[in-house]
């Protein structure tokens, strides 16, 4: 008797089996939904990726950390400043172009490359040179196709008495300067029917554009990086870059 009960029960269940199945797949949908909802309600604790927010603000902080000069925050945007900060000395290292090389880009017991007390002058903590700080004046020359352009200066970052960088560049000045390499002082241009005299340049380079810096890298930046860039130059302290024969570095700051 027991063992007929079993047998009946068995095809019972598989004709009861579709709506089981319904009630099933009913279930789990109650189940994903009141899971989804409890997590709603519950703190994430596992890392997520930083915003772009959160990037940018990280980046201000650490701009004003590493900036090596005092800055004049007045009439300027405060992040833009902290932003221009950090790629300018954490991304680029402007200064060690702008700079008058690195003979005095460091103080000596700021210098990194050089040895470790007692053995050297450098007591572990980098300090930049705040008297050369991106105020120009590295040579790069002899440069051109053959040699012909005596010298060629890294220019003077820092502001002037009007607050603007580069000796008073405008915005759009320094925003088509890293666009397209303009070089609106003309200081070598290509050498006319006299030939090289030591301050022009021969063919092939182009003597409309700035040589050596890396403006076709800096164009693909985008303009609000340039903006921070520019504001950044604009708040840190006026040099007066005084090198006989290179007019071009000198600066009015007052």
């Amino acid at each position: 008797m027991n063992n007929r009960v079993r047998l009946l029960a068995v095809p019972a269940l598989l004709m009861k089996s579709k709506p089981m199945s319904k009630l099933l797949a009913a279930s789990a949908v109650l189940v994903a939904i009141t899971v989804l909802l409890v997590s709603l309600k519950t703190p994430r604790v596992t890392a997520e990726p930083e915003s772009d927010h959160d990037q940018d603000e990280s980046k201000v902080q650490i701009g004003f950390a590493i900036a090596p000069v005092p800055l004049n925050f007045e009439r300027h945007d405060r992040k833009l400043v902290g932003l221009g900060s950090y790629i300018v000395n954490a991304q680029e290292d402007c200064n060690g172009c702008h700079s008058q090389g690195p003979a005095t880009e460091y103080i000596p017991t700021g210098n990194p490359y050089l040895r470790h007390v007692p053995n050297g002058p450098f007591t572990g903590m980098q300090q930049v040179n705040p008297a050369t700080y991106l105020g120009g004046g590295r040579d790069f020359g002899p440069f051109g196709s053959h040699g012909e352009l005596t010298h060629l200066y890294s220019r003077n970052l820092t502001p002037d008495k009007t607050g603007r960088p580069e000796g008073g560049r405008s915005f759009r000045e320094f925003l088509t300067i890293l666009r397209t390499g303009k070089d609106y002082d003309h200081i070598h241009p290509n050498c006319g029917a006299g030939g090289a005299d030591g301050s022009c340049l021969l063919p092939p380079f182009n003597g409309d554009v700035l040589q050596v810096m890396p403006w076709p890298v800096h164009q693909n930046m985008t303009e609000h990086d340039i903006r921070a860039i520019y504001e950044y130059l604009s708040a840190i302290p006026c040099i007066d870059t005084n090198i006989p024969g290179a007019p071009v570095l000198r600066n009015d700051c007052q």
